[in-house]
């Protein structure tokens, strides 16, 4: 039997944020000290008009509505995916390895 989709049943907004997270996580590479196979996220970003920029990518605003809702903050929390901490969050191992699907779809690439 192939292992299930979603297993924690993350709802869209909460999946996206998750997207939204591991790309940050990757880009700031910066492993957490007390959670093996974590990483730290010391700053997230805010969009400027309908969009905003991970790396060379590109993430429409309506895309990261969850990166400013703490209650989605409080589900993947409660799911094991993040721990908050005063200025930062700990991606953890769970949430850096957690399939989301959602990758392509949401950090749009430049074919240039």
């Amino acid at each position: 039997m192939p292992p299930k989709k979603n297993p924690l049943n993350l709802n869209p907004l909460q999946l996206r944020t998750l997207t939204l997270l591991q790309e940050i996580a990757r880009l700031e590479n910066a492993p957490a000290e007390d959670e093996e196979g974590g990483f730290q996220i010391t700053s997230l970003p805010h969009a400027h008009g309908n969009h905003f920029h991970l790396g060379h990518a590109v993430v429409a605003a309506k895309d990261a509505t969850g990166l400013q809702n703490d209650a989605v903050w409080t589900i993947l929390e409660r799911k094991g995916i993040v721990k908050r901490m005063p200025g930062a969050a700990i991606l953890t191992a769970t949430g850096v390895a957690y399939e989301t699907g959602l990758r392509d779809q949401i950090l749009h690439h430049s074919d240039h």
